[in-house]
Formats: C-alpha cells, sequence, structure tokens
C-alpha cells in the first residue's frame, strides 16, 4: 500500500467570485464519501490556519495524476482554472439539495461543464495548480471543501455520516464505488485525458494490464485492473522505458494498480503487471 505523506498548502480564498448560484429545491441530505476510488488509504489534514477553515488536505505519496473521484453525486458547474486565486485548476459539484464539493489544484480534468456525475465517477486528477504567490506551491495534493451552496459557507466535512478530524491528520479509506459484480474503472479513466489504449494483456482470469499513450505529451500509462474478486488483495502495474529504471506500482488494491506514467517518445517500452500471484510481463516494445 502506498505510503501516506502528508503535505501543508497555502491558504484558500474562501468564497469563489462569480460561482455564486442559485440552489435547486432542498430534498434529502447527501452522503459523501471520501473522494477517491474504493479501498484507497489517503492522509487527510485540518489546521486552524487553513482557508476556508472546514476544508481538508488530502496526500499519499507519489499522489500526482492519481484519480479524484466525486464524493456525491451531482452537477457540474464549474471546470477549470480560478485565475487569481489559490485554487487552481478546481471543479465544482452541486449535489440534489443545494450544497456543493468543492476539488481543487487539479491537474487535468475528466468532466465537462454541466456534466452529471455519479458517486464515485472520477472528475479529475491530483496536481499542484494554483499557489500565485508562493513559488513552487506545497506540492501534488487534493484540497477538498464541503459547502452549503455553490459560493456558500464551508460547513464540517462528513464521510458515511461522520465528521472529519479537526483539528490535526487523519487517514481516511474510501469507500465510494465499492461493491458491484463489475469493474467501475477504465483505463483510460484512470491513467486521464488524452490516454488512449495501445495494447492489453490478460492476468490468468483475474484481470487484464493495459499500455495506453498520450501523443499529445509523448507519455505512456500502465493500469492493471481486476475483473472479479473485488477485495482488497496483492496487485501490480508497471512501465519500463528502455534504457532507463522500471516503475512499479504495488500495493493491497480493490480495483485496480496505477497508473504509472513515464515520457517515451520514439523508445521501447516493457510494461506489465499482477495480481495475487499471477502476473504478466511483455517484452520491449512499441518503439514508435
Amino acid at each position: 500500500m502506498k505510503h501516506v505523506l502528508a503535505r501543508l498548502c497555502a491558504g484558500l480564498v474562501l468564497l469563489v467570485g462569480g460561482l455564486a448560484a442559485a440552489a435547486p429545491p432542498a430534498s434529502a441530505a447527501i452522503n459523501h464519501e471520501v473522494p477517491f476510488p474504493c479501498g484507497q488509504t489517503w492522509s487527510g489534514q485540518t489546521r486552524t490556519n487553513h482557508s476556508p477553515l472546514r476544508s481538508v488536505d488530502f496526500n499519499r505519496t507519489n499522489d500526482s495524476g492519481d484519480a479524484v473521484a466525486a464524493s456525491a453525486a451531482g452537477t457540474v458547474v464549474h471546470r477549470g482554472s480560478m485565475a487569481g486565486t489559490s485554487y487552481g485548476n478546481l471543479v465544482i459539484v452541486r449535489h440534489s439539495d443545494g450544497t456543493a464539493t468543492y476539488y481543487a489544484h487539479l491537474s487535468g480534468f475528466n468532466v465537462s461543464q454541466g456534466q452529471s456525475v455519479s458517486q464515485g465517477q472520477v472528475v479529475g486528477y491530483v496536481g499542484g495548480t494554483g499557489f500565485p504567490n508562493t513559488p513552487g506551491g506545497f506540492g501534488a495534493h487534493l484540497h477538498y471543501e464541503q459547502r452549503s451552496s455553490v459560493g456558500g459557507t464551508a460547513v464540517s466535512i462528513r464521510f458515511d455520516g461522520v465528521t472529519a478530524l479537526y483539528y490535526g491528520t487523519r487517514n481516511y479509506t474510501s469507500s465510494n464505488r465499492c461493491g458491484g459484480s463489475a469493474n467501475p474503472y477504465t483505463a483510460k479513466e484512470v491513467c486521464g485525458s488524452g490516454y488512449s489504449v495501445i495494447d492489453s494483456a490478460a492476468i490468468g482470469t483475474k484481470g487484464r494490464t493495459y499500455l495506453l499513450y498520450n501523443s499529445g505529451n509523448g507519455y505512456n500509462c500502465v493500469v492493471t485492473l481486476k475483473t472479479s474478486g473485488f477485495t482488497a488483495s496483492s496487485t501490480s502495474a508497471f512501465l519500463e522505458v528502455q534504457g532507463r529504471t522500471r516503475v512499479t506500482d504495488s500495493g493491497s488494491y480493490t480495483y485496480y494498480a496505477g497508473p504509472v506514467r513515464r515520457a517515451a517518445p520514439g523508445t521501447c517500452v516493457k510494461w506489465g503487471g499482477s495480481i495475487t500471484g499471477t502476473s504478466w510481463t511483455s517484452p520491449f516494445e512499441h518503439c514508435g
């Protein structure tokens, strides 16, 4: 399992100008889940100098580019950069009871403006965007908020009805989109916008490992997806660019291992993965 690494982030503005919107009629209270794929454990930090005060910063080791999932179903009412604020790339989801969730500092998006999203759907990817007054920022992490409305007051965050720890650091294990007989994630969803599957291979009867490529930036990405046995178990994905050190993501995962991304324009790659003792490894290939 990936180790947890807490990092600080710059204070964030309390209100986002121009985003206040009329709330829909009130309905049943929304139950929120931890904003990451099922089974992942993240370190959530709260502190007395955070702005807004009730927000949570989430971290784990090597988390840049990791998937961020909607904590509850709703409609995307903002998807883009917040120029002049510390939020950077921000997604705001408005929920059926008029409340909203904010997902900040993203490295990229997986949703569009006005799109309806389900609980657990990937909305973007962990990054370090924002921090206009802080050269270099504080590293990649997710800044997360629950608000009374779009542009409203930040409220105490609750997951499965339990209030987050204020103030300090606590580990949170996601139950988001757990259950069901099929894997709710796709390789493209895990790797992110711009990636397309160029190859895949079965790992016995337990799952598949996928190789994807982004022609826009020359990066490859590898993900291993389970097709059954959706409980936390040893799962890995690796990518080796010829002439460079192999990079592996391995741990006790419920649905997938990865993404593992590396630049490899015009260079051969070796790739593969494993699930509970069964593995598959390619030769060096896809050299174009």
